[in-house]
């Protein structure tokens, strides 16, 4: 049943805070964690970017500090995030909620690949909320100019990816210099091994709560796989551009270096683009990001974790360029992409080699999977048009059934239907390769698919439990 702000036991001053920023009624996971938060329990949610946690667990954060605020300013909250850019969008999110209270509250954001030292200057007198990437953070504390010794709350957000980033010694070190007693937030889109055992070495009995997703909230979004021979596949993307009027599109690749070199040959047949990722210091990153907002690029060439975190709306298109090395990236591109409630979403998949080029994804009405092989003679990207938006028919395996998923909401199991397509190798010659895979409510349907197709259903859905 609907629920608002109202019944979760907020205070006052919060609900009138979230009242003028103009939230309606709470998402799922601020439905269930708000109250188990404001109740002292330490928290284990598995929710997607875009489920609203960081409201979730910044309405209670502040308002313990309201409750539990005297004498001289201290560290009450730390929140750890494993990217600047996802530092800058937490960050701003709590000081927005913070600018609709009457009493003041401190909240420094640091991350590093920045000068330390106006962050130094920041933290002078204290604060009250720190959001952090945890190396800098701990060059902080080792220029004395923080201490986390008494801090009531640790949030851990994207856990997952702070451990992909490979931040697991200075998250040890981080938390030996934390309190003993201390509530635990941990938040993590996906739940490997590595991620389960910190959560089982942090939480203390957490109140486990699950969002996978809220289907009547997002868009309905056409996936369309496009097989391309690889050294043709910058001029089918120039041409999809073109063709389609494309301005603001994200295209994802596996490496720096490609980003580099694609963003180069965009540029070279005139499609102004330019790269993003990890080498590029925090000023370039900035500038790239705010030219790409204002349309003054039609492309933005990112790596996976670069682009993680990053909140764009008004995206025409996505397009992977590299396919996914996982599931779980393909799940987080749909995420980001899907919290605009304007994004297109998105694709999975082996390597390129497996599946023979890049995945285009369009928002548009409907929601079936379009496919098409390109290559051979085929021109480049020729035939692209509205006339080829339909189910793709295995040219290459002479098959006579078309081969699609049904994504009409991209919820847990329209994503796993996906993923078996691209996950799946080709049909060997002579194979029909016909069939198809659907969400059907919570089921999932699978009819008439290829041995070698269920094995790749089997192996993405392994790879989200």
């Amino acid at each position: 049943a609907d629920m608002s702000f109202s019944t979760l036991g907020l205070a006052p001053s919060l609900l009138n805070a979230i009242a003028e920023i103009g939230y309606d009624e709470p998402t799922a996971i601020q439905r269930a964690a708000i109250p188990a938060i404001l109740r002292g329990e330490d928290v284990l949610g598995a929710a997607q970017t875009g489920s609203g946690k960081t409201a979730a667990f910044a309405l209670p954060l502040l308002q313990s500090l309201l409750d539990n605020r005297d004498g001289p300013r201290q560290l009450h909250g730390l929140v750890l995030v494993p990217t600047r850019e996802l530092a800058v969008q937490v960050g701003e999110s709590i000081r927005k909620l913070v600018s609709h209270l009457s009493m003041p509250v401190k909240v420094a954001i640091v991350f590093g690949g920045v000068s330390i030292n106006p962050q130094m200057m920041a933290l002078r007198g204290g604060a009250d909320i720190v959001v952090a990437t945890p190396g800098r953070l701990l060059d902080l504390i080792d220029h004395n100019a923080l201490k986390i010794s008494r801090a009531a709350m640790l949030v851990l957000d994207e856990a997952d990816r702070l451990l992909d980033l490979g931040f697991s010694e200075e998250l040890n070190r981080i938390l030996a210099l934390l309190p003993k007693q201390r509530q635990n937030l941990f938040f993590s889109a996906t739940f490997p091994p590595a991620v389960q055992k910190l959560a089982d070495s942090i939480l203390h009995q957490p109140a486990r709560i699950e969002v996978l997703s809220e289907p009547a909230s997002k868009p309905d979004i056409v996936q369309r796989a496009i097989a391309v021979d690889v050294p043709r596949r910058t001029m089918l993307l120039k041409h999809l551009i073109q063709e389609h009027q494309w301005r603001g599109v994200m295209v994802f690749v596996a490496t720096k270096y490609a980003a580099d070199h694609v963003a180069d040959k965009l540029n070279r047949n005139g499609i102004r683009a330019a790269s993003f990722h990890g080498e590029l210091s925090q000023g370039a990153r900035t500038e790239t990001l705010t030219d790409f907002r204002s349309g003054r690029l039609q492309a933005l060439v990112a790596t996976d974790v670069a682009a993680r975190g990053i909140d764009i709306a008004r995206l025409p298109a996505v397009v992977n360029y590299d396919l996914p090395r996982s599931a779980v990236d393909y799940t987080h591109r749909i995420g980001r992409t899907g919290r605009a409630a304007r994004a297109q979403v998105l694709g999975g998949g082996q390597q390129a080699r497996d599946f023979g080029g890049g995945v285009a994804h369009q928002q548009r009405p409907g929601g079936a999977v379009f496919q098409r092989r390109i290559g051979g003679n085929a021109g480049e990207g020729a035939q692209l048009g509205a006339a080829d938006d339909r189910p793709f028919q295995r040219e290459d395996a002479g098959a006579a059934q078309p081969v699609r998923v049904v994504a009409r909401h991209v919820d847990h199991h329209a994503r796993l239907a996906f993923l078996a397509q691209l996950y799946a190798p080709h049909a060997a010659d002579g194979e029909a390769g016909e069939g198809h895979v659907h969400a059907d409510g919570d089921a999932l349907r699978v009819v008439g698919l290829q041995d070698q197709c269920l094995r790749g259903l089997e192996r993405a859905a392994r790879v989200h439990q």
